[in-house]
């Protein structure tokens, strides 16, 4: 484990090195906050800083760091690489500079920054694109954890209902009543499983791929697994279709970087009592989130490459699956077993029952609270858009209603569409990608017209966005 080991130093070097870089680039100082100037009991409140940080890590990470990793056990040990580096000099600068952004704008949401340094028209497609992600995170966050519920006890259609009414309860009520009482319990959870999986790690010391043997090196990891002469991890196959470069940057993204989080970001600019709590509030619940991601990045590197998932399965399942295998429309190990599953098979053969119980918070309670936020910011960006006060409860039910009416409809298609899971995925992918496009050049403009030090953000701004405009042309050379 010498490449994961290392890997997570660099991210703790990374907040404490770079990440004072940054901040002293930006230069936070002694001025009210938002929160401070004119608190108004539902969206602008201050709060105790722990609290914030936890709603600000749980408000970007939900699921994205678990299951964009698993996804991103295709590509091996390169997903270590992308997490560190895109992490400590991409993700956790996004999120920082678009949240001291957004003090330094009176709480602003993104596409009211972005329309402020690129346009009017800019600020119109950056309300169109934000909307579609965050609708899309709602609908897609609803889906996922109602399967699983619907599994325990109780039909889907009931658990969509009990989970669309929470989303309007979070949504409607001030932020310190719901948000600001759960948030930090089901952060604390998602670090936990996280540190209880880092320290079964490093009891078990499994032999994982290394990042130098990245390319041929990979070989031997896939001969072993192989059965009969079938390959059953089918890295190979999938290669053809998702190249590494771009596919990799946008399968693995909260991790590293993720557009979604500078929605988020006002959020808790909003809640801040001083612009010197930025670093390790933003910055460093973005570091916080590479290192979940890490962790589940190495996980899934054991339960793939190294056999693990023969450890936590029983033997009649190891031999169901294998006999699967054997037919022309087989699944690899990587179809097989998807996110959720990996999750509860991991956390429950290697932490027990407390594992067992932290698992279905990662994969129920995480994606709830991910999309109830996503809904709130999308209040907040048309009430600040259409300029509707949203102290009166009616005016906030005027903007809401709309909202939760186009979740419902972008849910009922994705339940009658038979891959309509995975195309909303997708889409949810490349968007959430994109947004981050536009957010770091914003904070390039930003910083070049204060004559600061612009580079930080404009170097991760064309990486990007060569990534995306790749992602969409990818198809036409397949």
């Amino acid at each position: 484990m010498i490449s994961f080991i290392i890997s997570f130093i660099a991210l703790i070097l990374g907040y404490f090195i770079y990440g004072k870089v940054v901040e002293r680039i930006f230069g936070p100082d002694d001025r009210p906050t938002p929160a401070v100037l004119h608190p108004d009991g539902v969206d602008y409140i201050a709060m105790p800083t722990w609290k914030v940080f936890m709603i600000q890590f749980l408000n970007i990470a939900g699921t994205g760091p678990i299951f964009g990793a698993i996804m991103g056990a295709w590509f091996g040990p390169a997903s270590f690489l992308w997490i560190v580096l895109g992490c400590i000099f991409a993700g956790s600068v996004h999120d920082y500079i678009s949240g001291m952004m957004s003090l330094r704008h009176d709480g602003a949401g993104l596409p009211q920054l972005v329309g402020n340094y690129m346009g009017r028209t800019i600020r119109v497609i950056m309300l169109v694109f934000s909307l579609m992600l965050l609708l899309m995170v709602g609908a897609v966050f609803v889906y996922s954890p109602a399967s699983i519920l619907a599994s325990i006890g109780g039909s889907q259609e009931l658990w969509y209902i009990v989970i669309l009414i929470y989303y309007i309860i979070a949504t409607l009520l001030p932020i310190d009543k719901v948000i600001g009482k759960i948030y930090p319990l089901f952060a604390i959870a998602l670090i936990f499983m996280a540190l209880g999986l880092l320290v079964a790690l490093l009891i078990k010391m499994p032999k994982l791929p290394e990042v130098w043997e990245i390319g041929a090196g990979m070989e031997s990891w896939m001969t072993a697994q192989s059965h009969n002469g079938v390959d059953l991890l089918g890295v190979k196959s999938y290669f053809i279709k998702n190249p590494m470069f771009p596919a990799m940057f946008i399968t693995i993204a909260c991790g590293a970087i993720s557009g979604f989080h500078a929605t988020q970001s006002p959020l808790m600019a909003r809640c801040l009592k001083s612009e010197k709590l930025g670093r390790p509030v933003f910055y460093g619940s973005m570091i916080t989130e590479g290192m979940v991601a890490l962790v589940w990045a190495a996980v899934s590197s054991w339960f793939f490459y190294s056999g693990g998932w023969r450890e936590v399965m029983p033997q009649e399942a190891v031999n169901e699956f294998l006999a699967q295998t054997a037919n022309t429309d087989g699944k690899t190990l990587i179809q097989y077993f998807n996110a959720p599953a990996v999750v509860h098979l991991v956390c429950s053969s290697w932490l027990g029952v407390a594992g067992g119980v932290l698992a279905m918070l990662g994969v129920v309670a995480a994606p709830i609270t991910s999309g109830d936020t996503a809904l709130r910011s999308a209040r907040l960006i048309i009430a600040e858009f259409t300029h509707l006060d949203q102290k009166p409860i009616v005016k906030r039910l005027a903007i809401a209603i709309p909202i939760f009416a186009a979740v419902l409809l972008l849910l009922i298609w994705q339940l009658t569409n038979p891959n309509g899971f995975n195309v909303l995925w997708q889409y949810f992918g490349w968007n959430n990608q994109t947004l981050s496009v536009f957010t770091l050049w914003t904070a390039t403009i930003f910083l070049y017209k204060y004559k600061k030090c612009y580079w930080i953000t404009l170097i991760p701004a064309i990486f990007m966005t060569v990534v995306c405009t790749s992602f969409i042309l990818m198809p036409l050379f397949n």
